[in-house]
Order: structure tokens, then sequence, then C-alpha cells
């Protein structure tokens, strides 16, 4: 898998990805590529962002700079799926996750100021995505947050295949509570049968799920 992100502070993206475990699996089981789409303003002094047509506070990404970017990258990759990031989207969840993890090249386009010309998404935008119902400076720790939840589920990136059947939201239910050795723990978890055990689990996650997260079942 190759990720592209479209961003103007690629300093916020590229250092995500040298440490733990995305470093390790970089470059042998996806890529990262990061475009600041500012090198593709058409004026002197590379500005990207403009007045709002009909007013309103603040700028918005205009319709050159980011559209130029766009379609030179879709010409290099024409099937790409393109997510736009912004407040406004679907919320995003661990399904779409899996989902994106099947595509094999992902443009994550990272938002500024008040949003994006409406015609770069009507034009470019196969989903556009919004991480929850709060606001943020910009798209970047959106992108990034979509990045590590879509690459831990590629074959290979976690090492370990088996830490993902377990996980939260999997099942619409959230992981069943996980305990070090020190200190008591549930005398059940040390008994060693692995179906007692199992069952345990099961109907801990339950509980959890209903106490912190009752609209997963609901």
């Amino acid at each position: 898998m190759k990720i592209v992100f479209f961003t103007l502070f690629p300093n916020l993206i590229l250092p995500y990805f040298e440490d733990s475990i995305l470093k390790k699996a970089k470059n042998k089981y996806f890529e990262i590529e990061v475009v600041n789409f500012r090198d593709f303003a058409n004026n002197n002094h590379k500005k990207v962002d403009t007045e709002i047509v009909g007013g309103g506070a603040g700028m918005i990404i205009d319709n050159i700079a980011l559209r130029n970017a766009l379609i030179e990258y879709k010409q290099i990759y024409k099937n790409a799926k393109t997510i736009f990031l912004t407040p406004v989207g679907k919320k995003y969840n661990q399904k779409d996750a899996i989902r994106f993890s099947n595509e094999k090249v992902l443009f994550l386009v990272c938002g500024r100021y008040e949003g994006f010309d409406e015609r770069l998404i009507e034009d470019f935008a196969d989903e556009v995505i919004s991480i929850g119902d709060f606001i943020l400076t910009g798209g970047e720790l959106g992108a990034l947050v979509i990045a590590d939840s879509v690459l831990r589920n590629i074959k290979g990136v976690l090492g370990n295949e088996e830490s993902l059947k377990d996980e939260s939201f999997n099942y619409n239910l959230l992981e069943a509570p996980q305990f070090s050795k020190v200190g008591e723990v549930p005398i059940i978890l040390k008994s060693g049968n692995h179906k007692v055990i199992k069952k345990w689990k099961e109907e801990a996650s339950i509980l959890k799920t209903k106490f912190h997260r009752p609209d997963l079942i609901n």
C-alpha cells in the first residue's frame, strides 16, 4: 500500500513514521509520500488561501494549487482512493479502517483555514471523512489517525496477526479488560482453562461495552 498526504505542513506528517512499529514496517509493507500542494500554486508568493465568496470569517484553500496537485497525482495513480479530511464528513470508524486497508493507493487530503473550496471536493473526493465532532486547526492529525488505523490492518505491519482479532470495535464490542502479572487479577484468568477464560472475556467485553459505550450495543 501507498499513502500520499496532501498538506501545507509536511513536517507535521513525516516524523510520525520515524518511530515504533510503523518505522519498522515502512518501505517493507507500505510507502509514504507527502505532497506540499503549496508548490503547485501559480503565483509568485505561493499563496494558497483566498477569501470566501459571499462573505464569511477567515479564508479557505483556493481552487488552484490543490487542484493542480491532485490532477498531477491522479495521472500517476489513476486508481487512488481520495479522502478529504473535514469536520463535515462522515464519522470515521474501524470498519472504514479495514476497508481502506484493501486499497493500493490512498490519498489523504488535509484541510486548513476554514476548509476547502467546495469544487475541490465535488471534483476529486471519493469520500469525505471526519474523525469526530470537534474542530482542529488542520486535517493533518486526522490524516495520521486514518493512516495509523489503516496501516496496522495490513498483513505484516504488526508482526503478530492474532493481536488484530479481538480488538475493540471488531464485533461492535469493546475489548475485554487486560491485566499484567503484578498484583491481584481475576482468578479465572490463571486457571489455564482456555474455554472458561474465553467465556469470561466475552462476558466481560459485553459488560465493558454496556458501561462505556452503550451506543455500540443499542
